[in-house]
Parts: C-alpha cells; structure tokens; sequence
C-alpha cells in the first residue's frame, strides 16, 4: 500500500511539475522576447530580427518543418527609426525621455532652443484669428497642442499647414498615457509627445534634440513553421500572431510589449510545442506563422496572403492570437457574428469546462493580422483577451506587470476548439 501511494504520489508530483514547467516556460518566453536585447523586436538595432531567430530556433527545436527551404519569409517596407534617445528640456527642467515623452514615430530631425507658443484653437472656426496667429513668425516656435487637434489641423487650409511646417518643432500634449506606433514616413521636423501633467501650465521655452533616419527599404520577415496532418494533410488550420513590436527609441527608451504581443507569440509557442509531441499530432495539418510589422499596418500578414506558401483555399480555419495576457472579464472574438457556426462551438466549449467568465463577439475589424486572411475569403477568427492591464503602446507594457490571468484556460479553449472543428 504504502508503493502504491508513493507511485501515485510521484505520478501526481510529476504531472503538476509539467503543467507548472509550462507555465514557467511562458513566463520565460515573455522575458525573453521583452528583455532589452530584443530593443522593443523594432527595427532599431535589428530587434525584429533578434526576435525572429529566437522563434525559428524555436520552432526546430520542436521538429516545425519549413515550408520549402526556410522557416523565413522576406520583404521589406519604409520605416522611421529614431537611434538617439530623444531630450527636451521645458523651462530648463529635464524631462525623462520614455516616461514623460516620447518621440512621435514619424517625426524627423533636430536641435537646439525654441520659445513655447500654444496653437489657439479659435483658429479652427475664427477666420480673424487664424490671420492674428499666422501672421507670426513660427520658425522659432515650439508649437504646443493637444493631441486630439491633429485632426482638425490636417483639415487647415494648405496655405495655414504649410506654416506650421515652418516651426522648429512641434509638442502634441497627450492626456492620460503615452502611446506611440510605428511609422513609415518622416515628419519634414522634430515632433515631441509629451504627458499632458508633465507639462509646465507657464511653459516659456524649450531646449531639444532628436534624431531620426527613413530607411526605405528594411528587411524584415515572417516565420513559419509547419506540423503535417496524420489524415487530411492538404487540410489546414492556420495559427498566428505578431512577434514584432514598437522598437526603441536610442539606447535608454525601449517599448517592451509584454501583452502586445509576447502574450500571443508565447501562446502560439505553446500550441506549437502541444502538437508537436507524437500524442497530440493533428488530423490536418498546422501552419504557425509570427508575423513581422503588424505595428507598421499588418504589413506581414498582407505581403504573406499577396506571396502565399500554398493555396489559401485548403485553410480550414485561421485563428490569431494577439493581446493575450489578461482575461479577468474573458475573450473578445473578432469575426465572431461573421462565423456564427464556429462562434456557436466556441461557446458551448466554453459552457461545458468554465473556462472563462464569458466570450463576446465582434464584427469585422481591421485590429489585427487576421484581417488580410478575410479579405482574400479565408475563415479567420481574432481573440484577444478582456480586463487586466492597461498598458499599451508604451513602456509600462512590460513582463512584470503581466496577470496572464487566463492564459492557461485560452489554451484549453483553442485545443478544444481545433479538435471539434477537424472531427466534423
């Protein structure tokens, strides 16, 4: 009796040592494609590139073949890329670059002093305003607005834009956190986003510096893997998400990007190793892909739907992964009243093991790399999850702060949902 309680003991120790050992191997992922050598998995420094050897290592350790002679599909896309870590100085008070500004990811080059001239907003419906103000001398100017002005000052008169380009540079005053992006074109100046409670009521003048370099042509990649069908190979479910993220800004600013997206990469590592062991191989076949340049505007999933591997048409189902580290108040389903049917099964999982709190779903969006996929007419569902941090496009969204509440239940939920869709 007392071996036979010992063996199950050790039996019980054993799977519990497994399940946490995967746990931690997430959190392992997570660090690892947020630390500061993958510089923000941007393209300064070659972050994204960093990033991307680090998954195709991956996947060959787990015995992913390549779809033809690479685990690496290559394109290349304009990009700004800021190599210096910007600096501004406001009433000759020292700013933390990262935490109180940020560059704008468009912005161009520049130095030196400026006097700080808040943009009047009567310009936008007063015509003599607009006169007194344009009448001044902006060359010289910092010129200070709130972000929600940009749209209304694109729609200025050319003469009135051609003016504000005159100014030594320009400050965007953002009201609760800073969120940047990623851009491929260049600002013809320096462009500075600033906290709104960082910025001096009695701001007088300014003292900057920041650089920044268009490149037109950076390479980049996406990369693949695939695990073949024991029974339908020619039958494929699809598994996505973006690994790259903002990049950095010089050596001190770096945007870590925890849930967005070593949340969904780590996640897609995940259902990669499952059903790479020989008990959990697939009827039909596999294909994971981490897309590059989903920051720069889906860039990766559109060049792959453009330059496919294989005939999109033997996609059964695509399912993208992305912003995947909460889930206090459940999973959000794009696409979920577009494929009502696949919705339908999704929640009856869902009812049957509790996994989540709820699952809603959404229309259409162009929100992720999914997007591409629909519009050339393949099945394709987005899943991100609901509640938890708030931390987005910036530097707060890093490892530590990242609840991955529901990551283990999310994962369930798919590997249920992948074998009810390819028994039917």
């Amino acid at each position: 009796m007392n071996r036979i309680i010992a063996s199950l003991l050790l039996l019980y120790g054993c799977t519990a040592t497994a399940l946490a050992q995967d746990m931690s191997r997430v959190h392992q992922t997570i660090d690892t494609l947020t630390s500061a050598t993958m510089h923000g998995r941007g393209y300064l420094f070659k972050g994204d590139k960093k990033a991307a050897e680090y998954i195709k290592n991956r996947f060959q350790e787990m015995g992913l073949q390549p779809i033809g002679s690479s685990y690496l599909q290559e394109f290349s896309f304009p990009v700004n890329i800021i190599p210096s870590t910007p600096q501004l100085r406001v009433n000759g008070q020292a700013l933390t670059p990262g935490k109180d500004f940020v560059a704008n990811a468009a912005t161009g080059s520049g130095k030196g002093t400026a006097k700080v001239i808040p943009l009047d907003t009567a310009i936008f419906s007063d015509a003599r305003a607009a006169q007194a103000f344009f009448s001044q001398k902006l060359a010289d100017k910092a010129i200070v607005y709130q972000q929600q002005e940009q749209q209304r000052i694109a729609k200025l008169p050319e003469p009135y834009q051609r003016q504000l380009q005159q100014a030594r540079l320009h400050i965007i005053l953002q009201p609760n956190a800073l969120l940047t992006s990623v851009s491929s074109q260049q600002h013809p100046l320096p462009v500075l986003e600033v906290l709104q409670s960082k910025w001096p009521k009695e701001a007088k003048s300014i003292s900057f510096e920041v650089g920044a370099g268009l490149n037109p042509k950076y390479k980049t990649q996406n990369v693949i893997g695939m695990i073949p069908g024991t029974q339908q190979p020619d039958s494929v479910i699809m598994i996505t998400a973006h690994y790259d993220h903002l990049g950095g800004q010089g050596n001190d600013v770096y945007f870590p990007g925890a849930n967005d997206n070593a949340s969904g990469t780590a996640m897609l590592l995940e259902l990669a190793a499952y059903y790479s062991r020989p008990e959990n191989k697939p009827k039909y076949s596999i294909v994971f892909i981490a897309f590059a340049a989903e920051e720069a505007g889906l860039l990766g999933s559109f060049h792959y739907t453009r330059n496919p591997l294989f005939p999109l048409r033997q996609i059964r189902f695509l399912l993208n992964l992305d912003l995947l580290g909460t889930g206090e108040e459940g999973l959000m389903v794009v696409n979920g009243k577009v494929h009502t049917q696949e919705f339908d099964l999704l929640q009856r999982l869902n009812e049957q093991h509790q996994y989540l709190k709820q699952i809603r779903s959404r229309g259409k969006a162009a929100n992720s790399d999914h997007y591409p996929f629909s519009e050339a007419g393949v099945p394709a569902f987005f899943f991100y999850t609901l509640g938890g941090t708030a931390a987005y496009h910036n530097s707060q969204d890093h490892a530590a702060q990242l609840p991955l509440t529901e990551f283990a239940d999310v994962f369930k939920l798919i590997t249920n949902f992948i074998t009810d869709l390819t028994s039917a």
